[in-house]
């Protein structure tokens, strides 16, 4: 081979290889800083094709999406100095790019470090100001929204790191306060069921007492409905009686001594100790009504 090409050869490797140190990449899911030297010339460079000098230009790149922190579970005291073990995560994703690597030096396990130490320090805080009711039922998802305004401001300006949510998968009890919390939570749902049950007496009581009210007047009106039409019915029958009598007063007074008779001879062992001449006997002694003495 001619020493001309050669040189030729060797210089379109050069160019080659200088070119592929020139040109560089940053994808929509990576956030990228242009260094000189180790000092920062361009910040959050744009998704696309971009150009360096080579040698002298240094391109990092970082992940863009979000990240998850599973932070170490910690021991946290309550309001009342009840410890408890609390196992969290953070959501989180690069928010200024030069601020990001000024303070983590583009270490990822370095930032995840720092913001594992401010989100321990956040939630120690917001357990401290409640107590053990409210951190385990109550209020838990004020205390993670607490969180995550004090921890989002301290992260952007310490570290250009946007927190997009903690939350807390689980808190435990240390062993000689499970006890404790339980027969406290026990006894509360105890009194609530009391409160309840009373609340339900009471009103079970009103109910009946209504009941038996209408029931007392509803009778009272039924009574006197049917004591109106009872009277009715006699005033009626006294009337029809009255003008039967008028009509024909020996056949009404015939009918009232066959009723008699009847009344009276219906038991069959009754004795009865009457003068025979008495009016009780009048149409006995004779056809036409009238007594023997007549």
């Amino acid at each position: 081979m001619k020493p001309t090409s050669m040189f030729g050869l060797i210089a379109l490797l050069l160019v080659v290889m200088i070119g592929s140190k020139s040109v560089y990449i940053v994808k929509e899911t990576e956030r990228a800083i242009k260094l000189r030297f180790g000092e920062v010339v361009e910040a959050d460079i744009k998704p696309g094709l971009h150009f360096k000098i080579p040698f002298v230009n240094t391109v990092r790149k970082f992940e863009g999406r979000i990240m998850t922190l599973d932070a170490r579970p910690q021991a946290f005291l309550t309001l009342e100095k009840k410890r408890l073990i609390v196992d969290s995560f953070i959501k989180w994703r690069i928010d200024n790019v030069e601020k990001y690597y000024t303070a983590t030096s583009g270490d990822e396990f370095r930032a995840a470090d720092l913001l594992s130490t401010r989100i321990e320090t956040s939630l120690r805080n917001q357990f401290g100001e409640r107590t053990l009711t409210e951190v385990v039922s109550g209020a838990r998802e004020e205390v993670m929204g607490e969180v995550i305004r004090a921890l989002s401001d301290l992260a952007q300006t310490e570290l250009g790191i946007e927190v997009v949510d903690v939350r807390v998968k689980r808190i435990d009890l240390p062993q000689e306060v499970s006890s404790s919390v339980y027969e406290r939570m026990r006894t509360e749902r105890l009194r609530l069921a009391r409160e309840l049950r009373a609340r339900g007496r009471e009103l079970a009581e009103g109910i009946r007492a209504d009941a038996d009210r209408q029931r007392t007047v509803l009778l009272a009106d039924a009574f006197r409905e049917a004591e109106t039409v009872r009277g009715e019915g006699d005033a009626q029958a006294a009337g029809i009686y009255a003008e039967a009598f008028q009509r024909d007063p020996e056949f009404y007074a015939f009918y009232r001594s066959l009723n008699a008779y009847r009344e009276s001879f219906s038991g069959g062992g009754d004795m009865f100790v009457l003068d025979p001449k008495s009016e009780f006997f009048r149409y006995l002694n004779s056809a036409k009504g009238t007594s023997v003495t007549q």
